[in-house]
């Protein structure tokens, strides 16, 4: 997503700013959310720590999610996140929010991960839906 949809990768994930005190502590992504001096966050979209050291100006974003969270192949922290730190992790709580931020995406930037997602599906294509309607009659 990083090289494919770069602007994509920014809207995914990003981790945000901590709340209160001066100047940015975004949060850090890491293999377990642990409240130690780093405070490394393992769930998607995880805001900084007033106590943490070394934090970024900067959001971390969906590159750095996969790559440091969920070790580059989804081997850990998903869809439920991992650690004994805040926030506690939740059932399915990073298949919760990555969703969440696909969901905000505008139109042409879901054709395009849903595209990148078929290229990973041998044999897969998009087909675009554009309404889907039912209805269910009880007899």
């Amino acid at each position: 997503m990083e090289i494919s949809a770069p602007k994509i990768d920014e809207k995914v994930c990003a981790t945000k700013d901590r709340e209160g005190g001066s100047g940015n502590k975004y949060g850090v992504y890491g293999a377990t959310t642990d409240d130690s001096s780093t405070y490394p966050r393992a769930r998607c979209g995880a805001a900084g720590h007033n106590s943490q050291s070394g934090s970024p100006s900067t959001p971390q974003v969906l590159h750095d999610f996969a790559e440091k969270t969920l070790l580059g192949d989804g081997s850990k922290n998903w869809p439920t996140s991992s650690g004994t730190g805040t926030p506690k992790p939740e059932t399915n709580d990073n298949a919760k929010a990555v969703a969440g931020d696909l969901t905000k995406l505008n139109s042409d930037e879901k054709t395009i991960v849903a595209g990148l997602l078929a290229k990973t599906i041998e044999g897969g294509e998009v087909v675009e839906i554009r309404a889907v309607s039912s209805t269910f009659t009880k007899t």
